[in-house]
């Protein structure tokens, strides 16, 4: 081999090297980006009546899917939220220049102050295998979401702020019990009085 090609491949090698630590870095920092804090659960004062709703799975879905195109929320990447067993989260997500179809699935947990908190179960992502961290960042970023809903993509979790959402006349729902498996799910609906 002569001179010149041996500082060709010297060249192409540690070019390469450098591309390879630009692009590791570069995950770390986004890997790494502060998330949003999960607000505070304190048990909000209640000032109005209270009534209990029940509900079930496939009214939920329903209300859940005219929310998501009431809101616009679906913008130049669609996506939808199934309830079966558990949350379902469907959509297309853009990874490295490549549309790909996204599956994750949660399981949720009512807590003790009215939210619900989503913790992550499986993912897909095509035939791409990112950390799931990654992946819920690029759905942070690429999604729009309520205000009332927190990606916590280092945790692993989505957070959702039901006592932060407000319907007409200032009524607050909040999380009573939320079993997606036996399909017993009911609410607190606090409407105002003053």
């Amino acid at each position: 081999m002569d001179k010149r090609n041996k500082w060709k491949i010297l060249f192409i090698t540690l070019l390469s090297i450098n591309i390879l630590l630009v692009a590791a870095v570069g995950l770390i920092f986004f890997l790494a980006a502060d998330q949003e804090p999960i607000p505070k659960q304190s048990i909000p004062k209640q000032n109005g009546s209270e009534f209990l709703i029940q509900t079930e799975k496939s009214d939920l879905n329903a209300l859940i899917t005219h929310y998501i195109e009431k809101e616009g929320l679906n913008g130049p990447i669609n996506y939808q939220v199934l309830l079966t067993d558990e949350v379902e989260l469907y959509g297309d997500i853009q990874v490295f220049s490549q549309m790909l179809r996204l599956k994750m699935t949660f399981e949720p947990e009512a807590l003790e102050n009215g939210d619900l908190i989503l913790k992550q179960k499986t993912i897909s992502l095509g035939k791409v295998k990112l950390p799931v961290s990654y992946i819920m960042k690029i759905i942070q970023d690429a999604y729009k979401m309520p205000d009332w809903v927190t990606i916590q993509p280092n945790d692993k979790e989505v957070y959702v702020a039901l006592q932060k959402m407000r319907l007409n006349n200032g009524i607050q729902i909040r999380a009573e019990k939320f079993d997606l498996r036996s399909d017993v799910i009911s609410f607190k609906m606090l409407v105002p009085t003053e």
